[in-house]
């Protein structure tokens, strides 16, 4: 049996730029805290797997000391959460807004392969409840609901780049590693899939697109869709061979073992 296991950010929806971070900046108002992310700031931010980690990384002695914050290491991660709770309802609204639109080819691919019968899964670093909201607004509930396997937020002590949340999935999914399939967008999730085993294919995003995947089995720009943004391939070490869009077949193909790498 085969299995599709899914990112959230930049590969249900481009929500990165255009989602979480107005949501930390807004928070970051919402706290009186003086920080406000540019892109290009947030795009270093990425390189760190979590929300509350991004924030986190903010926090140096001279930054606590300035803004009154607790010293003690448990008070100042229960203020962190507090900051990421209130991240987290921020950026749910822009989901049930309808302002983060799914990403080319989602909603068709993953309704096409839980109607051929394959296993589906989301292996995500980010808030519970920030990847329950773009996963149904991405498919719709009915969609969401058949889904497997549920994986988000502190499910694993280690994020991204780390195998663990990879591992999780394979765990509670049941199936060979042969037969699945990982979909990422950023050098930190294909580091995370190969080192648990897994092929993976990648669809940049203006965030990642200059990101080193040599090891992904495809890299295109979006899976696209027959009517509307088309896919461009931009490596493959696959027997795939996709047109316009990414099929089921061509996710297929990917699991090819004749082209399985020998470290895999």
């Amino acid at each position: 049996m085969n299995a599709l296991v899914f990112d959230c950010d930049g590969v249900l929806a481009d929500t990165e730029r255009y989602g979480h971070l107005p949501s930390f900046n807004q928070t970051f108002v919402e706290f009186g805290l003086p920080l406000e992310w540019s892109e290009e700031e947030y795009g270093r931010k990425l390189l760190i797997g979590g929300g509350k980690e991004r924030m986190a990384s903010e926090l140096t002695p001279d930054f606590v000391r300035a803004n009154g914050l607790p010293a003690d290491p448990d008070a100042l991660a229960a203020e962190v959460a507090k900051w990421h709770k209130r991240k987290t309802a921020l950026y749910t609204e822009m989901v049930a807004a309808g302002e983060l639109p799914p990403r080319p080819g989602i909603r068709r691919v993953i309704s096409d392969a839980q109607d051929a019968g394959w296993r589906l899964a989301v292996a995500s670093t980010s808030a519970e409840a920030s990847v329950h909201a773009i996963l149904e607004y991405a498919v719709g509930k009915e969609r969401a609901d058949r889904f497997d396997v549920f994986l988000a937020g502190d499910c694993v002590p280690k994020k991204k780049p780390a195998p663990d949340i990879y591992l999780l999935a394979l765990e509670k999914l049941g199936v060979d590693p042969a037969g699945v399939l990982v979909v990422e967008d950023s050098r930190n999730g294909l580091e995370a899939a190969y080192a648990a085993g897994l092929r993976c294919l990648v669809t940049v995003n203006g965030y990642t697109e200059k990101e080193d995947f040599s090891e992904a089995i495809l890299v295109v720009s979006s899976l696209g869709d027959p009517d509307g943004e088309h896919t461009t391939v931009i490596a493959n070490r696959s027997a795939a061979r996709p047109g316009a869009y990414v099929t089921l077949a061509d996710l297929e193909a990917c699991l090819a073992p004749q082209l399985r790498p020998a470290s895999l």
